[in-house]
């Protein structure tokens, strides 16, 4: 890098350019890539039922909320809501389940969807020329009492375990001995969700659906069968609407403080450190424009916690640029040259950057995967943002740094 350091510049100013290109709303990423934002900025309602699991083995809760969230996924996608986010919670003992509907506007009929349980039931297969004919039957969810991730005995691989109740085992039964070859579609919510083929008459009440599955794959069959089959009726019990022009105008505001913030730290830096402040604000304008880039490339559902998480970056980064400098100006007092002051300016900041970015990158993990909904948010953007930070601060303005240097030299 410092053999070069003008064409690695060079590069990732090019790279800030297209950035900021891609994150323009009239730019070349704006019609296939659109920004994501959270019904907080962009309007919607927030649901939260609570999830009836009483009459549910423990065993099986699970699976049951699992299958729940992935079917009302499936049912709001239907309404507009093109990245619903459906979580499970917990109050006390009670679990919850909660859908966050951004951009939603017929909420009355959202709600009454969501709410049903969902239906899970068994069709023949008919063949009519190309066309196919699933003809429905009288075997339900209801007479499912749970499924299973297994794995054969002989190759390990992975199947999905099916158990009916003793009236289901007949009507099973019967069904199988007269479709022996022939598929049998399984629907959820009317849509098929898997269709086997019966390679022999099933008696006893108990079936292993085999396939190329995975292991992903197959739990998330179980999960399915699980939300169709057992009984875990939902009931909406908190409902929070925010209105468009609500969140438009908190996404305004929003912007405003964000950049309000980052020209008083341009202001500051340029005011403090001359000339290596302008260098600092070149890295930070970068810097935002290459974390902005990642957040619509991902994409990253933004909401205000989101953004206040990418804000806590900024100063980060300005953060890593003063260690820098002050250490450069130790140097330089001790009469190093500028390039041996930059040098061990970095090498002597670097331990400190390294251990406040590392203990802020295990906290925003932690809050990712053991929280939800905007404190999620605010851990995706909080750690995407420290890494491009660390990015920043030790190749951006490094690199700036050097290319000052070298020309100084010359001068």
């Amino acid at each position: 890098m410092r053999r070069n350091p003008g064409l690695y510049l060079t590069l990732i100013v090019l790279a800030a350019v297209a950035a900021g290109f891609f994150i323009y709303p009239a730019g070349f990423g704006a019609n296939n890539r659109p920004w994501r934002l959270g019904l907080d900025l962009v309007g919607g309602s927030h649901l939260v039922y609570s999830v009836d699991v009483s009459k549910v083995a423990s065993g099986d809760r699970d699976s049951v909320l699992n299958g729940l969230r992935s079917v009302i996924e499936k049912r709001v996608n239907l309404f507009g809501v093109s990245e619903p986010q459906v979580f499970v919670a917990r109050s006390g003992d009670q679990p919850q389940l909660v859908v966050e509907l951004a951009g939603v506007k017929n909420i009355t009929d959202a709600i009454k969807q969501i709410g049903e349980t969902p239906i899970l039931d068994f069709r023949t297969v008919e063949q009519n020329g190309s066309s196919t004919t699933f003809n429905p039957t009288n075997l339900t969810g209801r007479y499912v009492t749970g499924a299973q991730l297994t794995f054969n005995q002989t190759t390990q691989a992975p199947e999905v375990a099916i158990a009916f109740n003793d009236e289901g085992a007949g009507i099973f039964e019967r069904m199988t001995g007269e479709n022996v070859g022939k598929p049998i579609a399984i629907f959820l919510d009317g849509e098929p969700i898997e269709v086997p083929t019966v390679q022999q008459k099933i008696s006893g009440g108990k079936a292993v659906i085999t396939g190329k599955f995975t292991v992903d794959s197959a739990k998330q069959l179980v999960e399915r069968f699980n939300a169709g089959a057992l009984p875990a009726p939902i009931t909406l019990i908190d409902q929070l609407t925010v209105s468009p022009s609500l969140g438009t105008n908190t996404l305004q505001k929003a912007m405003v403080a964000g950049a309000i913030g980052t020209l008083l730290v341009l202001i500051f830096m340029l005011g403090y450190y001359g000339r290596l402040g302008i260098f600092a604000g070149l890295a930070l304008i970068i810097y935002i424009l290459l974390t902005l880039g990642v957040f619509k490339a991902v994409p990253v559902t933004l909401t205000l916690a989101g953004l206040a998480g990418f804000i806590i970056t900024i100063g980060m980064a300005v953060d890593a640029n003063i260690l820098i400098f002050e250490r450069i100006k130790e140097e330089m007092k001790k009469g190093l040259s500028k390039t041996a002051a930059l040098e061990e300016g970095f090498r002597r900041a670097w331990p400190s950057i390294r251990d406040s970015n590392t203990s802020t990158i295990l906290t925003a993990i932690i809050l990712y995967f053991f929280t939800s909904s905007f404190v999620k948010g605010f851990a995706l953007t909080l750690l995407i943002g420290v890494f491009v930070s660390l990015f920043s601060a030790i190749t951006t303005t490094r690199l700036f740094l050097y290319v000052f240097s070298k020309e100084s030299n010359r001068k």
